[in-house]
């Protein structure tokens, strides 16, 4: 086969697991669609299938699995020829995989993913070609008018629960030209907001220049014209300092928006995974960022049923969410995964109790955003419009305090005669007029 015949080969893919795991995806479909592949959304209209999977937790796996399972329904079925696993699966099983799964044509790893065309060339006995692509390129794979901008990889902490440096390695930054210059290409493409993310946003560049660089870094990414909001998430809260707090409600195109990972508020458990922010400092960096800058939102995600937790323990961490003091807030049950401290701790808490407590906690946040956003009720705030919904007639948006596809949205109904010439990737004011499910209806000013 030749490369003429190789690409008209369309190309399908299925992005599971977090927003760093869906950049490095875009990457690659960047590079393909360079090559010269068509890149399709629809799995049954391709011929080649890349599975791009999750493998932090076994709900990943499980969700890995189904969806490797459904890509060799097309490749039983006729419609596609090959099917490519990649991310973090590989990484955790590969061996195990490899021997298990004969259907996949080529299982992949992270240091492989810019080898993506000579892969796929291989498998089609096709001559290897001189081809080379610059990896800032990107194939947005969601709805809205926002971007991820990966700024590192890996993590350096060592939580006792975490699988991440096993698979990723340790906490490696992107060179700051190269992210400027990936900036830069997304900007171009119309994107008006970039989503930082990384495993330890605030620790960017530690390992590039001995010290934290993401001040310096967020200084030259402001410069960038067109770009109009730059939205922080996962910050490690012993790395928010006086300094980023300032920056962040200072700056303009940052989004008054504090994404930092707490996981829990008793000390005894915090030790037991190995997180270096203890209770003290919790609540002293909540305090102020309530007292200092309420102006800024923040969310933060919590893991339940943790080894060794007690009724006790749980309890004071229900305490701590009925302070009101996280807007938004995401709990995740304790799941035993081996090669981690934890996996190997006693008093396990069951699952049953751990499922009775998730609820619980979570019935306890919803009472505290109604709280809050009641309070939001006939306020004026700037959307930014992500997307037309034409089932329902209706434009969905979101706000510089709410992290699209995470975090509630705004609805603006077409029945009014204001909203009818909206375009999607604007900004609007808009007031908050009602609350519903999932966020607000708004009206445009």
């Amino acid at each position: 086969m030749t490369k003429e015949e190789l690409i008209k080969k369309r190309i399908s893919a299925i992005s599971l697991g977090c927003d760093k795991n869906r950049v490095d995806l875009e990457h690659m479909l960047f590079a393909l669609k360079e090559y010269g592949f068509d890149i399709v959304s629809d799995i049954n209209q391709a011929e080649i299938i890349i599975v791009n999977t999750c493998a932090f937790i076994e709900p990943a796996i499980m969700e890995a699995m189904e969806n490797i399972n459904l890509a060799i329904g097309c490749k039983l079925s006729k419609t596609a020829e090959k099917i490519i696993v990649s991310g973090c699966f590989p990484m955790r099983s590969f061996d195990v995989l490899k021997a298990n799964i004969p259907e996949v044509d080529a299982f992949i790893t992270l240091k492989d993913n810019q080898k993506i065309t000579e892969i796929i060339e291989k498998l089609y006995n096709v001559e290897k070609t001189a081809f080379s692509c610059e990896n800032f390129g990107r194939v947005i794979t969601h709805q809205g008018n926002f971007a991820y901008l990966k700024i590192a990889d890996g993590c350096s902490n060592g939580c006792a629960y975490c699988t991440i440096p096993r698979i990723r390695g340790r906490f490696t930054s992107v060179p700051p030209k190269q992210l400027i210059k990936e900036a830069k290409f997304l900007v171009a493409q119309g994107y008006k907001e970039l989503i930082l993310v990384a495993q330890d946003t605030a620790r960017y560049g530690e390992d590039l220049f001995g010290k934290p660089k993401l001040i310096e870094f967020l200084k030259d990414l402001i410069k960038i014209k067109e770009l109009k909001w730059i939205r922080l998430q996962y910050l490690y809260p012993e790395w928010i300092t006086d300094e980023l707090l300032n920056f962040i409600a200072t700056q303009e195109k940052i989004c008054k928006y504090l994404d930092m990972p707490l996981q829990h508020i008793d000390n005894d458990i915090l030790i037991a995974m190995n997180r270096k922010t203890k209770e003290e400092q919790t609540r002293k960096l909540v305090k102020k960022i309530r007292e200092k800058y309420p102006e800024i939102t923040i969310r933060s995600t919590f893991i339940i049923g943790f080894p060794g937790e007690t009724r006790k323990q749980f309890k004071k961490l229900c305490e701590f969410i009925k302070e009101g003091n996280i807007e938004f807030a995401s709990f995740f049950q304790y799941f035993r995964e081996e090669k981690t401290k934890a996996y190997y701790m006693k008093n396990q808490v069951p699952n049953f109790i751990k499922k009775i407590r998730l609820k619980k906690i979570q019935k306890l946040q919803n009472i505290v955003l109604n709280k809050i956003n009641l309070q939001k009720i006939g306020t004026q705030t700037e959307i930014l419009i992500d997307e037309f919904v034409e089932t329902e007639k209706i434009f969905k948006a979101h706000t510089q305090k709410n992290s699209p596809n995470i975090d509630l949205c705004v609805i603006i109904d077409t029945d009014n005669a204001k909203h009818q010439n909206l375009q999607v990737g604007q900004f609007y004011k808009v007031k908050l007029v009602e609350m519903i499910d999932c966020g607000f209806k708004g009206e445009i000013l």
